[in-house]
């Protein structure tokens, strides 16, 4: 044992050695976090959020004011197309049409006796026995009586289109979706014709009024194809196409969007108007690509930034707006782990789902890309170096 004892204490001497060696070693390297390039589909998508509405949605009012008698149809009732839908009380508009004819045969009275008074001054004037005055004055009379004849014609005209507007129809077949009056009410039509129904045309066919915003709206276009769920039925996804891009801006708090129409079959009618929509716009597809995960792309060596790059690093993403464009361009620099070390690779990119991107054959399936640098022991333990080049002193 007293020959031994000296070999073990050399040897635990030099485990004790080559630990503090890889313990320095371990603390003083950068470990990476690192994602596999993989081949797949990729789709682009624009998102969005709409209403569902009806193509064709009629507003059913009344042109004349009253109570409302009769209602002939409630919501969810199938009309067609004059079918009679509400009645407005017609005795003040039925009284006013019978004064109305009483004024015309007034009028037509007045008429005849003008037209005998003319007559018979014509032939008095031929006799050379009446002025040329009281012909004239003969044929003024006659004329006024003609003119007042029409003019108790037209008010008779309007009392009797009164009378009929007060029996109200449908001007489409569909169905009643809103009903906003009840028997007994009164409606008035003084300034602007009241709603009394809104009926909707068919059902089966809706289209969706989507906020695209202006930096989206560029790559929409008529023809795309367009998955949605609505929150009533949240494990469904529903199916549409745009039909319509419009190009009247939109702008709320200084937020620029366009309306895009999605045409949509409902033949279930599961979709209901005034569902919210969360629309995905199918932009792109691609099946079978070189794909990577976006992180890849933002990950920079911290030896390959500047302070001045570091300091802008920190800037709100509305300030970047030369990154932004950077970010944008088709030509990227992405770092493979090699040897445990990154290296630079120069790729192109394609489109983007928001999560991964297509990339070239620059990168070969499988490799492994660094979306991140772990910072290690001894890095977290020494004290970081002030960003703005020294220490902070006070006057």
């Amino acid at each position: 044992m007293k020959r031994l004892f000296p070999w073990l204490v050399v040897i635990v001497g030099l485990v004790i050695v080559l630990l503090v060696v890889r313990q320095l070693r371990s603390g003083g390297a950068a470990t990476y976090q690192t994602a596999t390039v993989t081949r797949g589909p990729i789709t682009q998508a624009v998102t969005a959020t709409g209403t569902l509405n009806p193509v064709v949605n009629v507003q059913v009012g009344s042109q004349v004011s009253g109570n409302i008698a009769k209602l002939f149809v409630d919501f969810n009732s199938q009309v067609k197309a004059g079918q009679v839908v509400a009645q407005i009380d017609p005795a003040l508009f039925q009284a006013t049409v019978t004064q109305a004819e009483g004024d015309l045969a007034n009028a037509q009275a007045a008429l005849e006796l003008a037209r005998v008074n003319a007559k018979r001054t014509q032939d008095l004037f031929a006799r050379k026995t009446s002025s040329q005055a009281d012909l004239d004055q003969a044929m003024a009379n006659l004329h006024q009586a003609e003119a007042n004849v029409k003019i108790k014609q037209g008010a008779l005209d309007k009392a009797k289109a009164d009378l009929e507007h007060c029996t109200i129809t449908s001007p489409i077949d569909g169905v009643v979706i809103s009903r906003n009056v009840d028997v007994g009410q009164t409606v008035a039509a003084s300034l602007q014709a009241p709603v009394i129904f809104q009926i909707a045309n068919d059902l089966t066919k809706m289209q969706i009024d989507s906020n695209v915003a202006e930096a989206d709206v560029g790559v929409v276009q008529v023809g795309q194809d367009v998955d949605f769920t609505v929150d009533a039925f949240p494990m469904r996804t529903f199916h549409g196409k745009v039909v319509q891009v419009r190009n009247a801006p939109i702008t709320v708090q200084n937020v620029v969007t366009y309306d895009t129409v999605i045409g949509v079959s409902n033949p279930d009618l599961k979709l209901k108007p005034g569902m919210t929509a969360n629309v995905s716009i199918i932009v792109a597809h691609k099946d079978n690509v070189l794909q990577i995960k976006n992180a890849a792309l933002r990950y920079r060596p911290a030896e390959a930034m500047s302070p001045e790059m570091g300091s802008r690093s920190l800037a709100p993403a509305g300030a970047r707006g030369l990154g932004a464009r950077q970010r944008r361009t088709s030509e990227r620099t992405v770092y493979v782990l090699s040897g445990g070390q990154p290296k630079p690779v120069q790729i192109k990119t394609g489109i983007s789902d928001g999560v991964v991107t297509e990339v070239d054959e620059s990168l070969k399936e499988g490799d492994r890309v660094v979306t991140a640098e772990l910072t290690s022991t001894a890095a977290r333990s020494s004290t970081p170096a002030n960003p703005f080049g020294g220490p902070r002193r006070f006057p």
